[in-house]
């Protein structure tokens, strides 16, 4: 990755900004940032429920991609109830209900 490209990712990262990316420099998928809701340490985990396995936890204050987005497991959260699970990496999700989408439904592709 570029230095420009580099702090361009970093800046987004911080700021939610929608991110362009792909190979050589080639627009292929729009990424946008939400935050978690404020005051929550997430779980991050292996598969939409909580009896997946927990891979990592989300800090306080943290930013997330949400790259597809697939049903499981219903949780309430601090938006709401809802079966959503967001997949922000490879093989790892959050539940919807913990991140500030502006939406009860669907805001990113299903996971296929």
């Amino acid at each position: 990755m570029s230095p420009v490209t580099r702090r361009s990712v970093l800046l987004a990262t911080a700021t939610g900004a929608f991110i362009t990316v792909g190979a050589a420099g080639t627009a292929e998928a729009e990424i946008r940032y939400y935050p978690v809701a404020p005051g929550y340490r997430v779980n991050v985990r292996r598969g939409p429920g909580t009896q997946y396995a927990i891979v990592r936890v989300l800090p306080e204050g943290a930013m997330v991609p949400i790259f597809c987005q697939t049903p499981g497991e219903t949780i309430t959260g601090p938006y709401g109830t809802s079966n959503i699970w967001d997949n922000i990496d490879d093989g790892e999700f959050i539940a919807d209900a913990y991140v500030q989408t502006g939406s009860d439904g669907y805001v990113r592709p299903r996971c296929s």
